[in-house]
């Protein structure tokens, strides 16, 4: 299964991007992934790059498509993570991932980095955030749409790095992805632009470069002196 994609990681307004994209075809399927240092914690940018390394490297050597395997690779990832902080510099990073192979794909993420899954143009699934303002939607409390105009909205509760164990949301989805198309972005670039934007825009697009540079030029509108670090990969499954 080979797949097409495109990405796009900007700084935003930002003094340096702490954001991190990967995808790559494989002997075994396709994989994915962004991930989001928060930079409040220092080392942002090298916790979302060892998180992307060691995923990439572990599942080219172990492709299982399996929530223990996920589960597996997070751990390996925290570890690395773990291993490199100090008193003053406390870095972890959210993380979401794609792994396509044979006739199923899982995914699997910690934070508020998000994977849109579209099938026939139409939006059919997104990871629901582990954050403060996501739980407020739970509670009833405010509206999806709110979420992006939340005051808590930056208050991540899962991330790699943050504790001796991870607890990564995961979800297999059985069946092979063909025709399906996926996104894989941080809260940067997902805060400024709408769902309905993004089938909008996947409905003019011929390829990831596309539909990634209509969806741009939306968020380019919307950027402000304190806008945060930006990324995406956008993934199309040939039918």
């Amino acid at each position: 299964m080979k797949a097409w994609a495109a990405g796009v990681s900007s700084r935003g307004s930002r003094a340096y991007n702490e954001d991190r994209i990967f995808y790559e075809n494989t002997e075994n399927g396709f994989l994915a992934m962004a991930a989001d240092g928060l930079g409040g914690h220092g080392g942002g940018g090298v916790a979302s790059e060892l998180a992307v390394e060691v995923f990439a490297q572990a599942f080219k050597k172990n492709p299982e498509l399996t929530e223990e395997n996920m589960e597996r690779l997070a751990e390996l990832a925290n570890r690395e993570i773990r291993k490199r902080q100090t008193p003053q510099m406390r870095m972890r990073t959210t993380f979401v991932g794609l792994f396509c192979g044979g006739g199923e794909w899982i995914s699997v993420h910690m934070g508020d980095s998000r994977l849109y899954w579209f099938e026939d143009g139409v939006l059919r699934f997104r990871t629901l955030d582990h954050s403060v303002s996501q739980m407020a939607v739970l509670a009833g409390e405010i509206s999806e749409r709110q979420i992006r105009f939340h005051a808590d909205r930056n208050k991540v509760l899962r991330a790699l790095g943050g504790t001796d164990t991870v607890c990564p949301e995961i979800m297999k989805k059985a069946g092979p992805p063909r025709g399906s198309v996926f996104l894989l972005c941080t809260d940067g670039f997902w805060e400024n632009i709408w769902e309905t934007e993004m089938e909008a825009d996947l409905a003019k697009s011929a390829s990831p470069e596309e539909w990634l540079s209509y969806m741009l030029a939306r968020i380019g509108k919307r950027m402000t002196a304190h806008s945060d670090n930006l990324s995406a990969a956008a993934v199309f499954i040939p039918g």
